[in-house]
């Protein structure tokens, strides 16, 4: 799709997810074993064929710019008219952007105008699936809409609440819309994805920034739909999308991944998920280790017992520990005898013989990277 760019945004959901994101964007947050969230946005656009790419991100960004190098694993490269960082600094701001619309605005200097692409699609790193992009940009083209936003059923429950909630009448037309809303479930949520022509986003994000307009949904989106100056359609994606907004989404969807039914949504063929090549020795079993239902990456050494559990690369887990529902990310050692249920360990954290940590589903326990206890 020679005809369309890319812009994603890497920090929206960073405070949210509380001491995670400290010293990382949230779209460089590790998941699944092997993956960093970007991972899927970065591969959905590259397996569309999309080729120019902007990473909007405004602090903590070493980490996910470490991971993405070169951009060699999407097919991408590091360059103009090619995959681009676009932080407060390179566009000469000396402030975090306010809102999407604020960045969407100083883009236009450079990555934006550079671009000679009709079409645009902008999409969070939150959202974790495998979509055909190539199905959305045709469906937008042919409904004749100025936007379309990528929405998904059964994530509205009256409790979560969502950036956009859409309502649809019995002409899939958009009957009502809301943002920051614990929508009831007759509502769809936004996957953080849309699609329109660029001199539009770049002509309205200068409109709204002006007038002191910086959030995307509320101050674009709703407003403009409400008013009648904007057509907004939706696009509903039937397969499995999860929502990682929030500390203990991100801890139940990384368990979700041992579900083989979720698993091969999000791993299907033809929509293939890169991410940056790491190779390590094969995984080594104790003999007396009992290993169930567990994603493990490679490189690990497991010599306890382990259940409902994901571990990264190089995880060393001692003889006599246990793990149960845990995300145990890269290089922690767990020590003899542990025992840990319901903990999320940063990279290289450190367990001593003998400690005991057991957190809950929805309060987890959470180390941070390279802590020791």
């Amino acid at each position: 799709m020679k005809n369309v760019m890319g812009l994603v945004f890497a920090n929206i959901y960073d405070s949210s997810l509380g001491q995670l994101t400290n010293k990382r964007t949230q779209a460089s947050l590790p998941y699944g074993g092997r993956y960093r969230q970007i991972d899927f946005t970065l591969s959905n656009m590259a397996n569309a064929g999309i080729r120019h790419i902007g990473i909007v991100t405004q602090y903590n960004f070493q980490s996910l710019m470490n991971h993405i190098g070169s951009g060699e694993e999407w097919d991408l490269e590091l360059e103009e008219n090619g995959l681009e960082f676009i932080t407060p600094y390179s566009m000469g701001v000396s402030n975090n952007f306010r809102g999407k619309l604020e960045a969407i605005a100083a883009a236009n200097s450079g990555y934006l105008a550079k671009g000679k692409e009709e079409y645009i699609i902008l999409a969070d790193a939150a959202v974790i699936c495998a979509i055909k992009l190539e199905d959305v940009v045709n469906a937008h083209i042919a409904s004749g809409k100025d936007v379309t936003v990528v929405v998904k059923s059964g994530i509205a429950n009256g409790k979560k609440q969502l950036d956009l909630a859409v309502r649809l009448d019995e002409n899939g037309e958009i009957s009502d819309m809301a943002v920051d809303y614990a929508a009831p479930e007759d509502y769809l949520a936004s996957m953080g994805m849309f699609i329109m022509r660029k001199d539009l986003l770049v002509k309205s994000a200068e409109e709204c920034v002006s007038h002191n307009r910086y959030r995307f949904e509320r101050e674009f989106i709703l407003q403009d739909w409400a008013d009648g100056l904007l057509s907004v359609g939706a696009y509903q994606f039937d397969e499995v999308a999860l929502f990682n907004e929030s500390t203990e989404e991100y801890f139940r969807n990384n368990l979700a991944i041992i579900d083989k039914n979720i698993r091969h949504s999000l791993f299907r063929e033809g929509l293939t998920i890169y991410t940056k090549v790491r190779d390590q020795v094969p995984v080594y079993y104790g003999e007396n280790s009992e290993v169930d239902d567990c994603i493990v990456a490679d490189g690990c050494v497991l010599l306890g017992s382990a259940f409902n559990s994901v571990f990264f690369r190089g995880v060393k887990l001692s003889t006599g520990a246990s793990v149960k529902n845990c995300v145990v990310m890269a290089n922690c050692e767990i020590g003899i005898g542990a025992q840990l249920e319901y903990c999320i360990l940063d990279k290289d954290v450190k367990i001593n013989a003998g400690v005991k940590l057991i957190g809950t589903l929805e309060h987890p326990v959470i180390l941070n990277r390279g802590d020791v206890v």
